[in-house]
């Protein structure tokens, strides 16, 4: 004797019904997360052929013992892997001294370190603080030596004399101001020492 099943049909419709639920989840899975061809990618377009990252915006500031010793700004960079800089636009550096003072720069290019912390800047390079003036087309910057210092020519403006020079040196930390080359001295007749 024989036996025959009679649920064949039924067999094939819940394996069916099976393949039919699992495609419909593939698809609904994909329609969700495929890419938005909508969406816009917000990248930086790099000048710069051999930047690895290029940003907008760029803040860091830079610690020593947790006591603040600069902070830089910038409207955008490129960071170079081989040379570790971070090539910048639109800089502006605050410098914090001992004394709680600020000494602000302001510059129309610059690099960043990011081995040493040392800062180049140049273009319309203005460095100034509550009472001076400083303008040059170069300033370096030695984070370890913490000193600012340039090879171009200078003026250094205030309320009552200006300078000028061929090249300068300031140390943050002593407030000590080296001029040399070519010295010259304007100072007002209502200059009083």
């Amino acid at each position: 004797m024989t036996t025959v099943y009679k649920k064949p049909k039924k067999l094939k419709f819940i394996l069916l019904a099976t393949i039919v639920i699992a495609l419909s989840a593939v698809i609904a899975i994909y329609i969700q997360f495929r890419p938005d061809a909508n969406v816009v990618k917000q990248e930086v377009e790099s000048d710069e052929p051999d930047a690895t990252l290029s940003v907008n915006k760029i803040q860091q500031t830079a610690t020593r013992d947790g006591k603040k010793e600069w902070s830089l700004e910038a409207s955008s960079g490129h960071y170079l892997d081989k040379t570790r800089q971070m090539l910048l636009k639109d800089v502006k550096v605050t410098f914090f001294l001992k004394d709680k003072s600020e000494i602000t720069l302001l510059a129309d290019q610059g690099t960043l370190s990011t081995d040493t912390s040392n800062i180049e800047v140049s273009g319309n390079v203005v460095l100034k603080n509550n009472e001076y003036k400083l303008m040059t087309e170069n300033l370096n910057y030695v984070h370890d030596q913490r000193v600012l210092y340039s090879k171009t020519p200078v003026r250094i403006s205030g309320a009552s004399a200006e300078l000028a020079a061929r090249s300068l040196s300031f140390e943050l930390d002593a407030k000590r101001l080296t001029l040399e080359g070519g010295v010259a001295t304007t100072i007002d007749e209502d200059f009083a020492l």
